[in-house]
């Protein structure tokens, strides 16, 4: 079960307070401002900046 949209629309990135998607393989959310990924696991987001992923530009 993925994260459902209801919560998607009611969660923001923790470091810049914006917007957040699901990635294409829905294993994380992505912040497009910050560049950082947060994974999932078990279904749940782990919304912790020190757990984040940096992206690759």
């Amino acid at each position: 079960m993925a994260v459902k949209k209801e919560l998607l629309d009611i969660l923001a990135c923790p470091k810049c307070k914006g917007d957040i998607k699901l990635n294409e393989s829905e294993n994380g959310l992505v912040c497009d401002t910050c560049r950082l990924m947060y994974h999932i696991k078990d279904d749940i987001p782990i919304m912790l900046i020190d757990e984040a992923v940096t992206l690759q530009e």
